[in-house]
């Protein structure tokens, strides 16, 4: 399970795209790169993104649907913040748990690299901040 997320045009609601194609890699990604202004994110975060402060309105990630791109700025900020400012992580013993279950690089649900996604939604909020952000 993920989170497919992406700004879209506020008329058509088709995925804006960057003037250049972009790596920012997620779950998935395009090989060669894309230019659209896309990201699939897994939900094994989610557990940072819902708690306390940092998204808005106890929706996690999901707080971000339907704010545009300039609007999502200071709660992305916002969010980053907070989680750099949270000394909590997994214990050694939840990381051996998923690593021996196969859940190791991005997949791991470690503090850092839940905040990682929050930087790539960033650039795009800051390249289309005229887009409206949705999500599956």
């Amino acid at each position: 399970m993920s989170y497919d997320i992406s700004l879209v045009d506020p008329v058509t609601k088709e995925t804006l795209e960057m003037e250049f194609p972009h790596q920012m890699r997620g779950g998935t990604y395009a090989i060669n790169g894309t230019s659209e202004v896309w990201l699939n994110i897994t939900y094994n975060y989610s557990r940072w993104y819902y708690k306390d402060g940092v998204f808005p309105d106890g929706k996690g990630i999901r707080s971000l649907y339907g704010t545009t791109g300039l609007e999502s700025i200071s709660m992305l900020n916002n969010a980053i913040k907070t989680l750099e400012g949270i000394t909590e992580n997994l214990t050694k013993e939840e990381i051996a748990e998923y690593e021996a279950n196969g859940v190791k690089g991005y997949w791991l649900p470690i503090r850092q690299n839940a905040i990682k996604p929050l930087y790539q939604l960033l650039v795009f909020a800051k390249a289309r901040p005229d887009g409206i952000w949705e999500g599956d």
